[in-house]
């Protein structure tokens, strides 16, 4: 077992939901700022962004000289223990992703997540 310090230093989120979350939040934001926000490089969060588009959680698309995220609708999680609960109520959760009526305010049970789910 690790020392109290290293004990303490964990967080719920991995680093490709808070990617995924900050894309939700704003589809044109861009890398850089993502990286800022996320406290990450922006090599990593290329990576990141590369796997969540190439296991269909986002879709690049090109708007001008930019890019624009379009998340997937109907992505799953991909642990066997989320196995068939979607990515968007966690985003609607954490994000309050566009096109979602749930507020940050909002519950957890409202929007497809919590205990049991």
């Amino acid at each position: 077992m690790g020392s109290p310090s290293q004990r303490h230093n964990w967080t719920f989120l991995t680093n490709h939901a808070r990617v995924l979350v900050a894309i939700a939040r704003d589809p044109g934001v861009r890398l850089r700022d993502v990286a800022m926000t996320c406290a990450l490089t922006e090599r990593t969060v290329q990576a990141i962004v590369t796997d969540l588009e190439t296991d269909g959680y986002l879709r690049r698309v090109r708007d001008g000289r930019r890019n624009r995220y379009e998340i997937s609708d109907n992505a799953l999680f991909r642990h066997p223990a989320e196995a068939g609960v979607q990515v968007a109520g966690l985003l609607a959760l954490l994000a309050g992703a566009p096109g979602s009526r749930q507020t940050q305010a909002g519950s957890a049970s409202e929007a497809g997540v919590g205990i049991g789910s």
